[in-house]
This record gives structure tokens, sequence and C-alpha cells, in this order.
């Protein structure tokens, strides 16, 4: 069976997001997003108690800085029982390579999973080459950045489904391709700039979707999710 959506939870606080789960059944175990305006506003008990609820929790903070102060954070979120996190590729081998010891030693478990942030789904070519001064086309930097987290012993990066064939063609069949910027054909694109339809990122090779605001916007975000569930799982 093909993993379930990721939710993203971007909201301000616990109150609203509380408001949002209850629409669903109260059996029913979610795989859920937060990132960080959530985070920093609620702090870890934020990640505890949806943990306690019995849902998966992706925790995206992107971390990015010198590999020893990278490996503790890790560790303390290992510690929450995450079952996602991730790092920016960008920040280099060495410090991924940190991340992931930090991230185990404190899960205490093989379990818990991190990703990089490759390039973000928000970032054009065009911005890219010329606020970066990345010189390289855009999916080159990517496939890049795969390589070189693969090469860290992580386990998949953050990308558009449109760079997932190339990526696990670089670099191994079982290197997840978390995906964001999913829409369903009649949703607008908002600010991302590399977005497909949940049956299209299957058709691609995605491992999983992170899904937010055509779920959490929509006017029955429970029929929302189930939709974007179904066409994610008929093309797996």
């Amino acid at each position: 069976m093909a993993e379930r959506p990721i939710i993203a939870l971007d909201f301000p606080d616990r109150v609203q997001v509380a408001r949002f789960l209850a629409k669903f059944p109260e059996d029913e175990a979610l795989y859920v997003k937060i990132g960080m305006e959530l985070f920093y506003s609620e702090g870890p008990d934020m990640v505890r108690w949806l943990v306690a609820q019995g849902h998966d929790v992706f925790l995206d903070l992107k971390l990015y800085d010198i590999p020893h102060t990278v490996e503790c954070t890790m560790r303390a979120l290992g510690k929450l029982g995450v079952r996602l996190t991730d790092v920016h590729a960008a920040g280099g081998q060495e410090m991924m390579e940190a991340a992931k010891y930090g991230l185990l030693d404190g899960a205490q478990s093989s379990a818990a999973r991190l990703i990089a942030i490759t390039q973000l789904t928000s970032t054009s070519e065009q911005q890219m080459q010329a606020e970066q001064l990345v010189n390289a086309k855009l999916a080159e930097s990517v496939v890049h950045y795969a390589q070189l987290a693969n090469k860290a012993g992580l386990d998949g990066v953050v990308c558009s489904a449109l760079e997932a064939p190339a990526i696990q063609q670089a670099t191994r069949s079982d290197f997840l391709c978390v995906t964001p910027g999913i829409r369903l054909a009649e949703n607008k694109k908002d600010d991302q700039k590399r977005v497909v339809t949940p049956a299209r990122a299957a058709e691609l090779g995605s491992s999983q979707l992170v899904v937010g605001r055509p779920i959490t916007q929509a006017a029955d975000p429970v029929k929302a999710y189930q939709t974007i569930k179904a066409l994610w799982e008929a093309e797996k």
C-alpha cells in the first residue's frame, strides 16, 4: 500500500491544528508535517502531542549549521519521536552525516528518517542562477545535491516530482523522493513553481507527497484528503 499523503499543518498555533484535526475520524492515524511557524510557536510539545495521538510527524525545520550544532539538535529532535525530518543539502556532506548520527542516536531507533532539501520548490532556475550564483541548470543542481545526500547516508530528499526520475536514476531505487508542490488540477499554484497532480507524482516515481493548502484550505478538508489519497494510491 502506498504511503499516506503528508498533510502540511501550516497553522500558527495548536488551537487551529486541533480544530482542523477534529474534522477527521478520531481513530484515523494521519501523517502530518510541522513546519517552522508552528514549531516555533508551540515548541516540542506540539510534536509530542501529535505523536501521543498516534499520528506520524514530519518535522520540517530544514536545519543548516555547523556539523556539531546540527548533530546536537538532531539528537534532541530524535527524542521527540519524529518519523521524518530534514536538513539543507547545501550544508555539505559532513553536516549531513552528523545530522544522521544525531537523529538515530536521539531516536534510539532506525525507523527515524532523514532527508535533505535540494532546491526549494518555490525556486525557479532564473532565481537560482541570479541569486545563488549557481551556473548549472536547476535539474543538475538538484541531482547533485541528491547524490551528495545519498553519499552522506541520508534516506532521501525533498524535491519536485518532476525531478524524481532523474534523482532515483542517479542514486538508488529506495532513495526517498518526498514531493511538495502537489495540487489538484483545479487548484491555484500559489507560490509554488514546480507543481504536479497526485496522479502525475505517482507516475513520476515520488515516494511520498506533502500537501498543504489543497487540503487545509479546502471547503471540505476530509474529502479533499481522501480525493488526493485515492488519486495517489490508484497510480502506485
